[in-house]
């Protein structure tokens, strides 16, 4: 009877390492493990933005994965990293992004990707625009573009072309159940 939906809890994902000291590698690694009970053993290959290193990792694991990796891999504020976690039934995707100087940003994303903001984090904006009028800094604009992420993907930009140059991808797993 269970059969059927045994593994609806479980999701996959991908962690972007974009740029990291080689000295941090192995820390990184050993964040991966713990968060992943589960080897993570990557392959560093140059990153051509900054002459650091960088590694891919394909992952799978129950749902909240993402946000247990991103939460490990913010210990070392010199990395740049994505974590992503594909939605599944009932649960939207994240994507997570570090970047020094901005930190961690979070937000659920759409079945194709988008980042969703809801409904009571844009009147939350739209209230703060009109309560503090005119004569204020307030730029709604720029915090919805801050809510979708984008001073993060600006940052990240450079580094990601880096990973379509044949970085190798490292599956790795958590165990479910």
């Amino acid at each position: 009877m269970r059969a059927s939906s045994q593994f609806a809890d479980v999701t996959a994902g991908v962690v972007y390492i974009h740029s990291s000291p080689a000295a941090v590698c192995p820390h990184v690694e050993w964040a991966l493990t713990s968060a992943l009970s589960s080897p993570a053993k990557l392959r560093w290959t140059a990153q051509p933005a900054d002459g650091q290193l960088r590694a891919t990792s394909e992952w799978m694991g129950p749902v909240g994965t993402a946000a247990r990796i991103a939460q490990s891999l913010r210990s070392w504020p010199v990395l740049r990293f994505e974590v992503t976690e594909d939605p599944s039934e009932g649960v939207d995707g994240e994507r997570y992004c570090f970047v020094p100087g901005l930190g961690l940003w979070h937000g659920s994303t759409s079945a194709n990707g988008d980042v969703t903001l809801g409904e009571m984090r844009l009147r939350a904006m739209l209230q703060a625009s009109a309560e503090l009028g005119e004569y204020t800094t307030y730029d709604l604009a720029a915090e919805i573009e801050r809510a979708l992420g984008t001073p993060w993907d600006e940052d990240l930009e450079i580094y990601r072309y880096g990973t379509e140059s044949g970085a190798e991808v490292t599956w790795l797993r958590r165990d479910v159940g």
